[in-house]
């Protein structure tokens, strides 16, 4: 989660949710809880410890019990809608994981999800309990609240970004192809980009898995087929042979060609960190029947220990008439990112016509412009 998203919670969003809590708790003390949300080292805080901290220290301000704290969270929420008030959750997860409070945690989840999100606050109950909440999530998979449903598969997400991995479903995915069976023709577009998700999380540890449920589930349902392909996704850029024949991309070899006349340019062949470059690609598919394809240049960034890391980025993914001839240029940025630092360096850059190596060429970066 990005830093700017931090400051969501100003000194004026904490007052304006204190004055909400005194109005059902009167003996919620508002200011004090401001200054001890505050306190350092909140300002070094990235996102989610500061939703965190916020969970904590309401539970210091709040009754003691568990269950007349939720009370006075329950008469609020409706009121607490969005991204900012994951510490609901939060604060379920801290305060709500012994035995006693099992029940009462569970449905907070579910009603707390329908406003903010449970799914970073459902792992640690996964991990202690798993086959125990995975109950949970095949019930809440037929909720009918949309956004319980696509908890139900967000929350067990084997490599949900900034959630708390799930070691247990890294190695056998089996209960969470349970909730995505009752989830893959879901009504709700947002439930089905989450079944497309957790199916790509998955298809990192266990492809064969996948790849089954692919060809169980294709050709019944376009919103299935839908999930399907976006769920498969990493496999495809991959080229994993199975995925790239049930999706239907066109096979080829020296013996059946499918190309020919394939070239690929860099102007300049020398830059700066920080400059751009024009890549200029051409082929001709071969043939007289249509050809699915996916176009894609890598790039072989050098990294800090000087060693070679290929970067793919999508061109095209169509079906071609044969004999078509496929062309452009593409501009590509060498301006440092968040997500990515340059190296000096000569790097590879190459064509690639469903997963294969079709053509390449060579840039040298030198050292940025400072």
């Amino acid at each position: 989660m990005g830093d700017a998203l931090k400051d969501i919670y100003t000194a004026e969003f904490l007052h304006g949710f204190s004055a909400k809590v005194h109005t059902a708790y009167k003996d919620f003390d508002s200011e004090q809880f401001v200054v001890s949300v505050l306190t350092h080292p909140w300002d070094e805080l990235p996102l989610k410890a500061r939703m965190h901290k916020i969970a904590e220290i309401l539970g210091e301000y709040l009754p003691k019990r568990f269950e007349d704290a939720l009370r006075i969270l329950f008469s609020i929420d409706e009121s607490c809608n969005g991204f900012p008030y994951l510490f609901f959750p939060d604060f379920a997860a801290t305060y709500g994981q012994q035995e006693e409070y099992w029940e009462l945690s569970m449905n907070s989840l579910e009603r707390f999800t329908q406003r903010s999100s449970s799914e970073f606050a459902i792992r640690p109950f996964l991990l202690r309990e798993p086959e125990r909440v995975m109950e949970y999530m095949l019930r809440w998979s037929l909720h009918p609240n949309e956004h319980v449903r696509r908890f139900s598969s967000e929350g067990c997400r084997p490599r949900l970004p900034w959630g708390i991995g799930l070691p247990i479903f890294k190695k056998d995915p089996s209960p969470v192809f349970k909730v995505l069976e009752r989830l893959k023709a879901d009504p709700s577009l947002y439930v089905r980009k989450s079944v497309a998700n957790n199916l790509n999380d998955i298809a990192k540890d266990n492809p064969d898995a996948v790849l089954r449920t692919a060809q169980r589930w294709i050709g019944h349902n376009p919103d299935t087929d839908w999930i399907l392909r976006r769920g498969c996704r990493t496999l495809i850029r991959k080229a994993n042979p199975e995925a790239m024949t049930l999706f239907g991309y066109t096979d080829f070899s020296e013996e059946k060609p499918l190309f020919k006349n394939a070239s690929l340019s860099v102007k300049p062949d020398g830059l700066q960190i920080g400059d751009s470059c024009k890549l200029h690609y051409s082929l001709d598919i071969v043939g007289n029947a249509p050809a699915h394809i996916r176009l894609e240049y890598g790039i072989d960034f050098i990294k800090s220990n000087g060693k070679p890391s290929l970067k793919l980025f999508l061109l095209s993914d169509k079906t071609v008439s044969g004999g078509a001839h496929l062309s452009g240029t593409r501009l590509h940025s060498f301006a440092e990112l968040t997500t990515r630092r340059h190296y000096p360096g000569v790097h590879r850059i190459a064509l690639l016509l469903n997963g294969q190596e079709i053509a390449q060429t060579m840039l040298n970066i030198t050292g940025d412009k400072t």
